[in-house]
């Protein structure tokens, strides 16, 4: 009737939304899309989810599709691997990836390697997903980063998202995939708002597997992270932009298939490279695109060695002020490219 008067209708405006929301919506609409979705882990159906990513799934989807199990990765990790083997398509919530290797036999024997062992036969369409890297004061054994541990493995799909959007479009496109995915989440972002476009609020809404994206245009440096430290980069691209230097954001968004492409064409462009990782340095996932540009055509563009920034060599103390410094910090990024451009 508006419409027939002629009056203007606006279209729906962006809305904030947390990380936490997000993947629960994402969850919520994947079980109502498919009724092969189900998910298990600790806590996730009667408490709503140690971290409260499940809440009210339980109440809406019942027992046999929100399911509580026992204290024991290598047990509901198969569970759900043999159940994904007959077509159906369980996400499987470790309560922090620290966690995972309790059943990594289950992760990479068994889910990852399947498919090719039984000629294409045999799909395991499974997630894998929960917190992964450092949280706040959870010391040495819970603190590590495996993007580069299990980006390492044929076979597996890894995600690792940074925003609301990225987290929504990443899981539902996890679920609807039909190989093994590992998505690697940040307890520290759960409860960050972000903004979410009116596109990414559609039940439809996907992002593809192994595209990155170019959060922040720039001219002199390309900064590739993923996750959490991809917030850090915009912050570092701030401060360095009033000194005149631009940056170039890329969010990794996922580690395997790696999007080499996108930032290929952005050293291209800016002829600087800096990475920047919350997990160790050695054979890390910087490691790895510094390899994959230096062995490409981006490398005859380079202007100076790339720089990556990561997390100290050493096992996460539990003191704050010295889990701050084996954390990268805004500092460090600038620090980096100040150096990548010799000033």
């Amino acid at each position: 009737l508006q419409q027939r008067r002629g009056l203007r209708l606006s279209a729906p405006a962006a809305i904030q939304v947390t990380v936490r929301d997000a993947l629960n919506q994402a969850l919520d609409e994947e079980l109502e899309r498919d009724e092969r979705v189900f998910l298990l882990g600790e806590e996730v159906a009667q408490y709503d989810g140690a971290y409260k990513i499940s809440r009210g799934l339980w109440k809406k989807y019942g027992d046999k599709r929100v399911i509580d199990t026992p204290i024991s990765e290598m047990g509901f990790a198969g569970i759900a691997v043999g159940a994904a083997m007959v077509w159906l398509r369980p996400v499987c919530e470790f309560m922090t990836f620290n966690f995972s290797m309790q059943a990594i036999d289950q992760v990479i024997n068994s889910a990852a390697k399947t498919c090719y062992m039984s000629a294409g036969s045999i799909a395991v369409p499974i997630v894998f997903r929960g917190p992964n890297g450092a949280s706040a004061g959870v010391a040495a054994q819970h603190s590590q980063c495996f993007a580069a541990w299990y980006g390492h493995c044929p076979g597996l799909k890894v995600v690792s998202p940074w925003s609301a959007e990225d987290a929504k479009g990443l899981l539902k496109a996890s679920i609807r995939d039909d190989n093994p995915v590992v998505m690697l989440e940040s307890e520290l972002l759960y409860g960050v708002p972000f903004e979410m476009s009116e596109q990414a609020q559609s039940k439809e809404f996907v992002i593809p597997i192994g595209k990155a994206k170019i959060e922040k245009q720039g001219t002199h440096v390309t900064l590739v992270a993923h996750s959490r430290p991809v917030g850090h980069c915009l912050e570092a691209a701030a401060v360095l932009s009033k000194e005149g230097v631009e940056c170039e954001v890329i969010n990794l968004r996922t580690i395997r298939p790696m999007d080499i492409e996108t930032v290929e064409a952005s050293v291209v462009k800016t002829n600087h490279l800096v990475t920047v990782e919350g997990g160790w340095p050695q054979f890390g996932v910087g490691a790895e695109i510094c390899a994959r540009i230096m062995e490409g055509p981006a490398f005859n563009y380079l202007d100076a060695p790339a720089v990556r920034v990561t997390g100290a060599d050493v096992p996460m103390p539990y003191a704050k002020i010295l889990e701050d410094n084996c954390i990268p910090q805004v500092k460090d990024i600038i620090f980096a490219v100040k150096k990548a451009l010799n000033i």
